[in-house]
């Protein structure tokens, strides 16, 4: 019987040497491709735990957009939409090593759309939203319902959607999307689709490039653009069923509603915040992300505040700056930056007299679904303190 004693192995009929065994034990399991899930012999008892957590982390960046704007305009004059359905330029994390994403979960990306023309239809699993930048003619048509829209409306384009893109007006319009297609892939469940098709009057499948209206332009607004009232005469079971079914929430509605919470006291956190929710049921309108509109009225400062969820914010307004992980970053309107779950952040709202508002895109759902979600703040004093936690105890 072998017994183990302070690294001498020994058993009946003689001894090992301990350090020998294990070296070729050690060549055994690397050429089996096999990870030594054990921390004998090493500095830390629980160092092969830590291993295990070890992966390319995304870290804190900002990507100007004024620096960016002269590329796109550029291939809005290279790329024909016949060349390309997409012309867009995705913000890719330093970090993480070529990999096409912003954050480890999401990946964020300014596209321009010249004037009068619409890519044809596609869908594909990925959730993917919009949100207007410049220009008032951006075009989404989402399962039937045409949605022209303009700076600081937000439209969702929920999986397995049939949507189509484009600008209906004269001038450029440029717009942000946000994918949770880093998280579908790490899922391997990421696919696309683009031959799409209708039905004639003869019950025919014809293939179309653009899908057939089927909603007033104004059908989100007007099913549930009044909070606090369910329509009960209408299906709510659009797309998949699994999304919100409101796919455009217009800014003059998401504006009025951070000002008449101006007066409030508002989190030290956050200053003024709303969420853009699924109307039918109050939850985030996607189970992989949600998005808020953030309000820092002038001169406000926040609290340093940390969550394991992962957060990309684009200026809308204002100017001011952040730190992020220890580092400062300056904004002005339409820059993008992102906090990585795990850092630090706090902002401030340099304006004396203007308000500067973000749009941030969250995979919180996620963690909140799985319960690993949770938040920590610092008081004034700098003691830490628990925010908020879906962790059961």
């Amino acid at each position: 019987m072998a017994t183990t004693l302070r690294g001498e192995l020994k058993r009946e009929g003689g001894a090992f040497d301990w350090e020998q065994e294990m070296a070729a034990l050690h060549d055994r399991t690397q050429a089996l491709d096999l990870y030594e899930f054990w921390s004998v012999g090493k500095a830390g008892e629980h160092e092969a735990v830590r291993d295990l957590a070890r992966f390319d982390k995304a870290a804190p960046h900002i990507w100007k957009y004024r620096d960016i704007l002269p590329c796109l305009e550029k291939a809005g004059e290279l790329i024909d939409m016949n060349e390309s359905e997409r012309r867009s330029l995705i913000m890719c994390n330093p970090a993480l090593k070529g990999l096409v994403a912003t954050v480890t979960t999401m990946f964020a990306a300014y596209r321009i759309n010249n004037p009068h023309e619409i890519a044809p239809a596609h869908r594909h699993s990925p959730n993917a939203i919009r949100f207007g930048l410049t220009g008032r003619t951006n075009f989404t048509g989402v399962e039937g319902e045409p949605i022209t829209f303009g700076p600081g409306d937000l439209v969702l384009t929920p999986h397995d959607t049939w949507h189509n893109h484009g600008n209906e007006g004269e001038g450029g319009a440029v717009n942000l999307s946000v994918l949770d297609m880093p998280l579908v892939n790490v899922l391997n469940a990421t696919y696309f689709e683009s031959d799409y098709y209708e039905e004639d009057g003869r019950g025919r499948r014809i293939r179309k490039e653009t899908q057939q209206d089927r909603f007033h332009p104004d059908y989100s607004r007007r099913t549930y653009g009044q909070g606090g009232l369910m329509p009960r005469s209408v299906s709510h079971d659009r797309g998949t069923g699994n999304a919100s079914p409101m796919y455009v929430y217009r800014w003059e509605a998401t504006r009025a509603l951070l000002e008449n919470l101006r007066d409030l006291e508002g989190s030290r956190y956050d200053g003024v915040a709303v969420e853009y929710v699924d109307p039918t049921t109050g939850r985030a309108p996607y189970a992989t992300m949600t998005f808020f509109a953030q309000m820092l009225r002038p001169g406000e400062t926040t609290l340093a505040s940390r969550q394991n969820a992962s957060l990309i914010y684009t200026v809308f307004e204002g100017r001011g700056h952040s730190i992020v992980g220890g580092r400062r970053f300056d904004w002005e309107p339409f820059d993008t930056f992102c906090v990585p779950g795990g850092e630090w952040v706090e902002h401030a709202n340099e304006g004396a007299e203007e308000d500067a508002i973000f749009f941030v895109s969250s995979d919180e759902p996620a963690l909140k679904a799985l319960h690993f979600y949770n938040r920590h703040g610092r008081t004034g004093s700098g003691e830490e303190v628990l925010l908020e936690t879906s962790r059961q105890f």
